[in-house]
């Protein structure tokens, strides 16, 4: 074969990630380490840094069936052995029943790398071997390559490679059965695996000297991540055959390649540049001109994070929530979009995303979860359609160029504007779930039968985090919408639904401080019923003043961010609820119930510092000092991205020191927000400061 090794031809700035083998062979300090590559469609390829799989969700080719969902677990792993004198090396890591780790391949890793790919090294007595995993854009395929090192080249080393297949839904584990096709086509030097009949089948291309059949079960496979969450934690694995091959002098390269498609191996070389070429492109879209800053190193990183949630849903674009478990939803992906296309310049996919989204406004609203083929849209939020308004907003506000600003004026006057208009009019007179303003303009939200905010944790019938009345960010968010639409109407010389917007908006102020602010906490209720309030301190009055259009005069603000300071602030982000809560739960961990018991009520959400940040900047007389602190705020933070999932910004932390990263390990509005924060900073130019005698320095 002659086509060059990943290894040779990688992106060639600094590693994003590199780990060496004294973190690699301590198994405490690698089992949270994760990565993840995805495909584009919603597919990806994960696992931790020895290999060793411990989530259900792991796997080399989790396939996007209905992209870009219907995920689908087919090569869970591989497991490799190299014959050298006779003498077995063998190179995988796994965790079985028990907690018996079997075989220990992580003893031979040198090193790991994210750069952007996943590249290990193995060494030991008489061999040098890098493996080498990427995946191909807007394809459910995944190309794994060996290469073993030339010093090593005048030995015959025997390498065997073992298939292990799960062919089930990425939420469920496959368990030994009788039903299982063990059949294995070969077309054009292509096998074929179709082991359940109603799932797509898959390929795999090699290069191998022999493949021998040698199907056989290997059983109880242990997922220790899914154990400590309460789940299900034992999978049995097929192998279905062997690859046989020598590496030597003339062959030092071995290649597979899995996919839902039929390859050839030697299109290797051609997939590889296009994932160099599309990794270099994204990278340009976060370089920056100013260098020995903290937001500077952060900024590349959170770019190329930022790509693997902006995914085909066939014909167009839209925004995974978070990996592993996430589809596309609507309130993330309105809060997500500014810092995930506008912080990266794709003004473009933004529009094609919020077009689409249009397409989908229902009773004045935008569902939470996006449809999958066939179903019908879950429409239980009130704020990802008040969320869009802020979106559309942030779309026209990004254009500089004369023209393109009047371009995107004409898109909101002739698509937008109309929807926008007859949103906000079904929120006045009233639609699903209790939605409807009152005579004050407050807008209420909920029948106690639906969680519709953001604080959405429900366990059966059990809502965790009640909030139906009338929450404080939705009002602000409500606030903002209206204001927004009242600017668009006088935009387009709309004066009847301007003063028609304006006035609501009007009375909603007046009435907001003496509804809301509570006396006895300097601070905002967090949600106002008919004749209650809930005194909780919580970070949505930060979100609410965070907003552009503001309810509340500048003293008020600053006493709830000295409220933030104090009880809610982490290095990680903000907490859902103040410490000195009775209701605080400062963990989370354990079983389904345990775990959302605790999500919204003491978890660390580090999306929440962009609207903190938001918020002190405005209310700041030094603007450059709050700059400052946002710096010293991401410099901390930047650490994380080498502790869980590599890279990529975690969803949860737990309330309490040490601040454990939680949930999904790849969380789209966590990278979007800090994304976001980590631009503006960099960019922060001071205003020039006046000397006595008015002299500008």
């Amino acid at each position: 074969m002659h086509y060059e090794p990943i290894q040779q031809r990688r992106w060639q700035e600094k590693a994003v990630l590199t780990f060496n083998k004294f973190t690699l062979n301590d198994p405490s300090a690698t089992q949270m380490r994760e990565w993840i590559i995805t495909n584009g469609i919603g597919g990806y390829a994960s696992s931790t840094v020895t290999g060793m799989n411990t989530r259900r969700y792991h796997g080399l080719l989790v396939a996007a069936t209905r992209p870009p969902v219907g995920r689908t677990v087919m090569l869970s792993k591989l497991e490799e052995s190299l014959i050298i004198d006779g003498q077995r090396v063998d190179l995988s890591t796994n965790l079985y029943a028990g907690g018996t780790v079997q075989p220990e391949g992580y003893r031979y890793l040198e090193s790991f790398e994210l750069d952007p790919f996943p590249i290990f090294t193995y060494t030991g007595e008489g061999f040098y071997l890098t493996k080498s995993i990427f995946m191909v854009q807007g394809s459910n395929t995944v190309v794994i390559e060996y290469a073993l090192a030339p010093q090593d080249k005048q030995r015959n080393i025997q390498f065997e490679v073992r298939p292990l297949i799960a062919f089930r839904d990425y939420h469920a584990t496959t368990h030994e059965n009788d039903v299982l096709d063990r059949t294995v086509d070969e077309t054009s030097g292509c096998l074929r695996l179709q082991p359940y009949h109603d799932l797509p089948p898959m390929f795999l291309a090699h290069d191998a000297d022999a493949v021998v059949p040698d199907g056989f079960w290997y059983r109880n496979f242990e997922f220790a991540e899914e154990k400590a969450r309460g789940l299900d934690f034992l999978e049995d694995l097929y192998s279905p055959l062997v690859f046989r091959t020598s590496l030597h002098a003339d062959r030092s390269r071995f290649t597979i390649i899995a996919s839902t498609e039929m390859h050839a191996v030697t299109d290797a070389t051609e997939l590889l540049q296009a994932e160099l070429r599309g990794d270099a492109q994204a990278q340009h879209q976060g370089k920056t001109d100013q260098i020995g800053i903290e937001s500077s190193e952060l900024i590349p990183a959170l770019v190329r994070a930022a790509r693997q949630f902006i995914v085909a849903r066939p014909p167009f674009k839209t925004v995974i929530a978070g990996y592993h478990w996430f589809g596309d939803w609507g309130r993330d992906t309105m809060i997500a979009l500014p810092g995930l296309l506008l912080s990266t310049d794709q003004p473009d996919t933004a529009r094609e995303i919020l077009l689409e989204f249009l397409k989908y406004v229902d009773g004045g609203m935008l569902p939470n979860r996006f449809p999958d083929q066939g179903e019908t849209p879950e429409y239980n939020t009130v704020d990802a359609t008040l969320w869009f308004f802020e979106a559309i907003w942030q779309y026209l506000n990004y254009f500089e160029d004369s023209l393109q600003k009047k371009s995107a004026w004409r898109l909101i006057e002739t698509t937008f504007y109309p929807v926008l208009k007859n949103i906000v009019d079904l929120h006045l007179s009233g639609t699903r779930y209790g939605i409807h303003a009152d005579e004050e303009g407050f807008l209420w939200a909920g029948d106690g039968s639906t969680q519709l905010t953001w604080m959405d944790a429900k366990v059966g019938d059990i809502a965790i985090t009640p909030r139906a009345g009338r929450p404080v960010e939705i009002q602000a968010l409500w606030y903002n919408a209206l204001k927004t639409l009242e600017g668009f109407a006088r935009e387009f010389k709309d004066k009847v639904a301007a003063d028609r917007y304006g006035a609501v908006a009007k009375k909603l102020k007046e009435r907001f401080a003496a509804v809301f602010w509570n006396e006895a906490t300097l601070c905002l209720f967090d949600v106002v019923g008919s004749s209650w309030a809930d005194a909780s301190i919580r970070p949505n009055q930060v979100i609410a003043i965070g907003l552009r259009h503001s309810l509340l005069g500048s003293d008020q603000a600053r006493a709830i961010l000295e409220i933030a300071d104090r009880e809610l602030l982490t290095p990680y982000g903000l907490r859902t609820l103040s410490p000195s809560d009775p209701n605080y739960r400062g963990r989370y961990e354990g079983d389904v119930w345990s775990r959302d018991s605790a999500y919204h009520q003491g978890t660390v959400w580090p999306w929440l510092i962009g609207p903190y940040f938001a918020a002190k900047l405005r209310y700041s007389a030094d603007a450059a000092a709050v700059i400052g602190e946002a710096k010293a705020w991401l410099h901390q933070f930047s650490s994380h991205l080498s502790e869980a999932g590599l890279g990529q910004v975690s969803e949860i932390f737990d309330g309490d020191a040490p601040h454990q990263p939680r949930g999904c390990i790849a969380q789209a509005w966590s990278v979007a927000e800090l994304l976001r924060l980590a631009k503006l900073v960099d960019g922060f130019k001071p205003k020039p400061r006046n000397d006595a005698k008015g002299q500008a320095q």
